[in-house]
């Protein structure tokens, strides 16, 4: 594991790619007694070092004492990585974060925001950040995160247009992508369900993640929860094809509990040129 830390490191500092890499996490319940676990952040730290940007979510971590430790960790080597942070969102006492960690070297954030959701359509309301890079066709982006309720992923979704109106309006720009665990299959988003989401039946929207993907790591499931989806501006600064799924457990050489132990899905990820 130390090995395989290390190359991690030895990657991120050899990051010289005019590319950035942006990926959407959904890292289960990530928190104290998972960012104790030496072998579990050991792998975490690896994917993180995989991205420019990275979008980690189920960040339950009121007092950052989590986050700190992994950045503190994917830090060890060189201070690569600064993070912007939510609030603890929900409607209940169980709160979840929306977490972004993201290379100093190669973007910075512009502003932020969390969508003001008067009419309670969302679970955990966007969290907007808009970030810059010199070394990118779109300079300035805008991402939009959402991890969905299960039982209301079909709203939720739908409702991500509103964020995106709001984002237009507030800060006048169309470069736009949207990312997170939307629950966007199986049994939560099926068939005449996906009429009833403007971010699918409004063309100018490109899906980058198709329907026919995995991105679950149990083995009894073949699910496309996790998506990436740009606006048509957005999409002009997306390399072709780029849009996959990184299968850490592959990669890595992981065992299937082990990388189950890291979570229950795997990051989504797109290239921006």
């Amino acid at each position: 594991m130390r090995l395989l830390f290390s190359l991690s490191l030895l990657l991120a500092l050899l990051h010289v790619t005019s590319c950035l890499l942006i990926g959407a996490f959904n890292i289960k319940q990530f928190g104290d007694k998972k960012s104790s676990n030496s072998t579990l952040m050991d792998i975490i730290s690896t994917i993180v070092h995989r991205y420019d940007i990275v979008l980690i979510q189920e960040v339950r971590d009121s007092d950052l004492s989590a986050t700190k430790r992994l950045m503190d960790r994917v830090n060890k080597a060189s201070p690569q990585y600064k993070y912007i942070v939510s609030e603890p969102l929900g409607r209940s006492t169980y709160k979840e974060q929306y977490l972004f960690l993201y290379r100093e070297q190669t973007v910075s954030v512009v502003k932020n925001f969390t969508f003001d959701d008067k009419m309670d359509a969302f679970s955990r309301e966007p969290f907007v950040v808009m970030f810059t890079s010199k070394q990118t066709a779109v300079k300035d982006f805008v991402l939009i995160p959402q991890h969905t309720s299960p039982d209301s992923a079909v709203k939720e979704m739908n409702s991500l247009f509103d964020v995106v109106t709001d984002v237009r309006a507030r800060w006048n720009t169309n470069n736009i992508l949207l990312m997170g665990d939307f629950n966007a299959g199986c049994s939560y988003v099926s068939g005449a369900d996906w009429q009833q989401i403007r971010l699918f039946t409004d063309k100018s929207f490109h899906w980058l993640i198709k329907d026919d993907v995995d991105t679950t790591v149990s083995e009894n499931t073949h699910c496309p929860y996790d998506r990436i989806v740009v606006t048509a501006d957005m999409n002009k600064g997306v390399v072709s094809s780029s849009a996959k799924v990184y299968n850490y457990m592959l990669d890595l050489k992981l065992s299937h509990s082990l990388a189950s132990g890291v979570s229950d899905h795997y990051p989504v990820e797109v290239q921006l040129s």
